[in-house]
């Protein structure tokens, strides 16, 4: 009889694995398309490991958000500092939490944890009632934005949000954007989705006074839900991993653009981006059901 591993063996075994750990506060999302099913499976995508943190729920399918109901702000603390007391993190990523009580809970636990990057995601809240969406704006721009390392938003969402008075002819640059933020203590700001001509798009990562970086894409004729969540995720776990952060940059935002390309419709609404697209068989590797086998214990990652 073979004789049993050691312990010291199996842990060695065990420990191989995503070293990097991103901490996520997200609402869940009943359609798959955002929240912290998008963090999930875009953090493990890229190489890390997500630890979720529940703040609320959405109730939505593919095309609209209908409502969302938060959670208690004290169910998000006792969920986030029970794991922190376990697991080291590497980076927050904050999406939408729901409520200004829920800002200020995270807010206190990103600056308990101040060594710990934390990249802020803004997305598009025209669904909401005005008043509500007004006083979660004003409580992440007072509470968040001043523990924030990376603001990840759309360029129109960033707009409406920190330069309500813009009055000039030409829309405000990613710069002007980034200078909104930095008043209230932003140092970094990936401005998305800038229209340019031909049906192209320009993303740029800048500080007030530079442009880091930009990169330019086509546009997809499609209306996709949940691309600003996989963006802000998988920039989150690649500075998680210790990727630079122009390099992180980059290398996030041509994943979202694989994610978009192989994007699908599983309802009747928006396409959802595939942020599992390299798990998929190529055509040439497909077989038939019949003859489809493989061994529970192998994936393809």
């Amino acid at each position: 009889m073979s004789a049993s591993p050691s312990l010291s063996s199996e842990e060695d075994t065990l420990d191989e694995g995503p070293a990097a750990c991103v901490m996520v506060f997200n609402a869940n999302d009943p359609s798959g398309a955002g929240g912290l099913t998008s963090d999930i499976t875009a953090i493990a995508s890229v190489g890390a490991h997500a630890l979720p943190i529940m703040t609320g729920a959405y109730a939505r399918d593919t095309a609209e958000v209908t409502d969302h109901f938060s959670m208690d702000d004290e169910a998000v603390t006792e969920q986030a500092r029970t794991i922190l007391e376990d697991v080291p993190v590497q980076v927050f990523k904050v999406g939408f939490v729901g409520s200004p009580e829920n800002l200020s809970a995270v807010a206190e636990l990103s600056s308990d944890y101040a060594d710990v990057p934390v990249v802020t995601y803004m997305p598009d809240l025209s669904w909401w009632q005005e008043d509500q969406s007004d006083l979660y704006l004003d409580a992440c721009s007072e509470l968040l934005l001043p523990q924030t390392t990376v603001l990840v938003g759309n360029h129109n969402t960033l707009t409406r949000w920190l330069l309500p008075e813009w009055s000039a002819e030409r829309g405000p640059s990613a710069r002007d954007i980034a200078r909104a933020a930095n008043a209230f203590g932003v140092p970094y700001t990936l401005v998305t989705g800038i229209a340019l001509p031909d049906q192209y798009i320009e993303n740029v990562l800048c500080t007030p006074t530079a442009v880091i970086s930009s990169n330019k894409f086509e546009r997809f004729e499609a209306i996709f839900t949940g691309a600003g969540d996989t963006l802000s995720a998988a920039l989150a776990a690649l500075i998680a991993s210790g990727v630079e952060l122009s390099e992180a940059t980059s290398e996030a935002l041509s994943y979202l653009d694989r994610c978009l390309e192989n994007g699908f419709r599983p309802g009747m609404g928006n396409v959802v981006p595939d942020r599992l697209f390299w798990a998929r068989p190529e055509a040439d590797d497909e077989t038939p059901e019949s003859n489809f086998e493989i061994s529970p214990n192998d994936t393809r990652h």
